[in-house]
């Protein structure tokens, strides 16, 4: 019997690919996506997309989805809290595991092993250390089709945002940039590929800056 496991789930393309190596595999099966909304905005945090988006991810994905709620600038103590409250639903059905689409920031993977180790659960990184340029050729030779939402304005400029990542986007970034975003230039939310069983329609809204990120707001086709 394969081992229930839960993804953390943030929309994009990372944890796309972290989704597809888990579903591959002979040894795990997911027993949901798991995503922090930021209660004010009714959005994915970090990334800006409306839940309406990410709803439509998971049901493209066929996967049930667990959202967990915090509130705008929430503390580290609020967000473990409510982690916490999360995990445990699950914890009491025998989930054990949390997927990340973490590739190389070591203080990330630190502080998932240490905060899951306190709950008795434990981290899986299936993409941990894979080549970010090699990762992201894969990304899209596998099929996936993703839009970037969300740049750090010290980073990339606006023009980057509502992008397609495609050869054109990733020729344009500059040297400094990781080719994957690791660390944190820019985000992205995938609409199709693979994984999907359906093409998640939208048109793409305004661009706005804000806590020093440019976000692209997309609406629901």
């Amino acid at each position: 019997m394969k081992e229930q496991v839960l993804v953390s789930w943030s929309g994009g393309k990372d944890s796309a690919l972290a989704l597809g190596e888990i579903l591959s595999s002979e040894n795990y099966a997911v027993a949901a996506l798991l995503t922090t909304i930021t209660r004010d905005s009714d959005r994915i945090s970090m990334h800006g997309v409306r839940r309406e988006l990410l709803s439509r991810q998971a049901h493209a994905l066929s996967l049930p989805l667990h959202e967990v709620f915090i509130s705008n600038g929430a503390t580290n103590d609020e967000y473990e809290w409510q982690m916490k409250e999360a995990l445990a639903v699950y914890f009491k059905h025998g989930v054990r595991q949390i997927v990340f689409g973490d590739l190389f920031l070591e203080d990330i993977r630190r502080y998932r092993e240490s905060f899951l180790k306190r709950i008795d659960m434990q981290p899986l990184f299936p993409i941990w250390q894979r080549d970010t340029s090699e990762l992201i050729r894969e990304f899209l030779r596998s099929g996936f089709r993703a839009i970037v939402v969300c740049v750090n304005a010290e980073k990339l400029d606006s023009t980057m945002v509502g992008q397609l990542i495609d050869q054109d986007f990733l020729s344009r970034l500059p040297r400094s940039v990781d080719p994957s975003g690791e660390n944190g230039e820019f985000h992205s939310f995938v609409f199709d590929g693979p994984l999907f069983n359906e093409e998640i329609k939208f048109t793409v809204g305004e661009t706005t800056l804000r806590d020093g990120h440019y976000f692209c707001d997309l609406i629901g086709a």
